[in-house]
């Protein structure tokens, strides 16, 4: 168990970003700890290989996400969703605060959190309550996009991953069980 949690940001334009998050989840449930993965922006209708391995494995990982539909093309022009979707991840963040001061899990994973918070679909000041509020041994894991430098601040270990080259460029889609 750990006995000091810190705050990590996995961030980039690279792909890999949700991937480090899950495995080390495996490797926190490995050695005992109780963890939960909350997926913003990936509504629990979407069909997603990492969710469904999660699950098969039997290792104490919760993965929890937005029960609200999100496409990250059209939602973001769209102000009435966006207010919609804004509105949910405060009600999330809430809830995982409490969840972090209370030490309900030693790991909690914030999985496209460092998105909405550049998006302005998440409020900085909540993931600083978090942040702060959290039991001393709880982790706290982000991912996303563009870590601006307030988030940054907040940070103990930050990554940053880097496109070199994808196959998307190439015109090859997304693959089930390789990208989602």
């Amino acid at each position: 168990m750990l006995q000091k949690g810190l705050v990590q940001i996995y961030t980039g334009h690279g792909k890999g970003k949700t991937t480090a998050a899950f495995g080390l989840a495996v490797r926190a449930a490995g050695d005992d700890n109780k963890v939960l993965i909350y997926q913003f922006l990936k509504p629990k209708s979407l069909d997603l290989s990492e969710r469904r391995a999660i699950e098969k494995s039997g290792l104490n990982i919760t993965v929890d996400a937005m029960d609200i539909e999100w496409n990250m093309i059209k939602s973001l022009r769209d102000k009435a969703v966006k207010a919609q979707t804004a509105a949910v991840i405060k009600e999330a963040l809430g809830k995982l605060i409490e969840l972090a001061a209370a030490k309900s899990y030693n790991v909690i994973i914030l999985d496209e959190i460092v998105f909405c918070v550049n998006q302005g679909l998440a409020d900085i000041s909540d993931i600083r309550r978090l942040i702060d509020s959290r039991d001393p041994a709880v982790e706290i894991v982000m991912t996303g996009r563009d870590a601006g430098d307030e988030l940054i601040a907040l940070a103990d270990l930050v990554s940053e991953i880097k496109a070199v080259k994808h196959p998307f460029e190439k015109g090859i889609c997304a693959r089930k069980g390789i990208e989602y």
